[in-house]
C-alpha cells in the first residue's frame, strides 16, 4: 500500500482535532477578549483599554491562522501535484483526511 492509506486513521484523527480547534478557538477568543476588554473598561484607564485591544487583535490573528491551516495544508500538498499515479492518489488521501475527516475514504 502507501503511507497515507496505511496511516489513514491518524490523518482522520488529526483532521477531527483540527475541526475541534476551529470551533473552540473562536469561542475562547471571544470569551477572553470580552473578559479582558470588560476589565479594562471598568478600570477606565486608557492604557489598559489599549492593552486589552492589542491583546484582542493578537488573539483574532491567531484564530485566523487556525482557519488557514487547511489552506496551507492543501497548498503544501499541491506542490506534489506534479507527480501522477500512485503518489497523487496517496497525497490526495492525506489531504482529504486532514481537511474533511468525515468524508475520508
Amino acid at each position: 500500500m502507501s503511507f497515507c492509506t496505511d496511516t489513514m486513521e491518524i490523518w482522520i484523527f488529526l483532521g477531527k482535532i483540527l475541526n475541534v480547534f476551529k470551533i473552540v478557538i473562536p469561542i475562547l477568543i471571544l470569551a477572553f477578549g470580552a473578559i479582558d476588554f470588560g476589565k479594562a473598561v471598568v478600570a477606565s484607564k486608557d492604557d489598559e483599554i489599549k492593552k486589552a485591544l492589542k491583546s484582542l487583535l493578537f488573539r483574532i490573528l491567531a484564530g485566523a491562522v487556525i482557519f488557514f491551516i487547511p489552506v496551507i495544508i492543501k497548498f503544501a500538498f499541491s506542490l506534489v501535484d506534479s507527480f501522477t499515479g500512485d503518489i497523487e492518489k496517496d497525497y490526495t488521501v492525506c489531504v482529504n483526511c486532514l481537511t474533511n475527516p468525515g468524508g475520508c475514504k
